[in-house]
C-alpha cells in the first residue's frame, strides 16, 4: 500500500458500543457477506459481552475502531473461531466496518495494529476466513502478508470458505 494508513484506535468494546456497532453496520452492503441482512441489535449486545470476556480471558477480542476523531466505524480484531467448522482451534482475525469508511485504508491500518497486540499476547498464528466474493477483506489478507491456506466447504451455503494464514512469529504464511 503506498498512501499512509490513517489513525486508528482500538479498544475492547463496551456495551454502548452494541448500539454504534448497530447502526454502523445497518447496511446491506455492509452485510453482504455476513449473513446478508441487518442483525438485531441484541446480536451486537451479545457480541460486545462476547468480546469483554474474550479480552478478560485471552488479551485480545474483537476491538471496537474509533477513528481519528474517536468516531466509532467498526471493528477489527481476533477472538477463537467457534464453529463447528472450518479451522477448529485456530485464532481467527476479522474486521467489518461501516460503509462510509470503506476503502480509506482503516481495515488495514486496524488489522496491522491488531496482529501487533496478537503478538504481544504470544499468539503464534492466524486465520482469516473469508466469503469468495469479498475481495475487499482479500485483499487486506494480502496487505498483511497472509497467505491462502485452503478451502473449508461452508455448511449453509453451496460455496467454500477461503482460509488465509499468517504466522504471527515470523511473519510468514505458512
Amino acid at each position: 500500500m503506498n498512501r499512509a494508513l490513517p489513525a486508528v484506535r482500538l479498544r475492547v468494546p463496551t456495551h454502548e458500543d452494541a448500539f454504534a456497532w448497530h447502526r454502523a453496520f445497518d447496511d446491506p452492503e455492509v452485510m453482504e457477506f455476513h449473513g446478508g441482512r441487518s442483525a438485531e441489535l441484541s446480536v451486537y449486545e451479545e457480541l460486545t459481552a462476547r468480546q469483554r470476556r474474550h479480552d478478560a480471558e485471552l488479551g485480545f477480542c474483537l476491538w471496537t475502531v474509533t477513528d481519528g476523531g474517536g468516531e466509532v466505524i467498526g471493528f477489527t480484531g481476533a477472538q477463537p473461531w467457534a464453529p463447528d467448522w472450518g479451522p477448529r482451534g485456530e485464532i481467527e482475525i476479522g474486521w467489518r466496518l461501516g460503509r462510509a469508511h470503506w476503502g480509506k485504508g482503516y481495515a488495514t491500518a486496524a488489522a496491522l495494529l491488531t496482529l501487533e497486540r496478537l503478538r504481544a499476547a504470544g499468539v503464534p498464528k492466524v486465520v482469516a476466513m473469508v466469503r469468495p466474493g469479498n475481495e475487499r477483506s482479500v485483499a487486506v489478507t494480502r496487505r498483511l502478508g497472509m497467505e491462502p491456506a485452503g478451502t473449508y466447504p461452508h455448511p449453509r451455503l453451496a460455496e467454500e470458505a477461503l482460509c488465509f494464514r499468517l504466522d504471527l512469529q515470523t511473519g510468514d504464511s505458512e
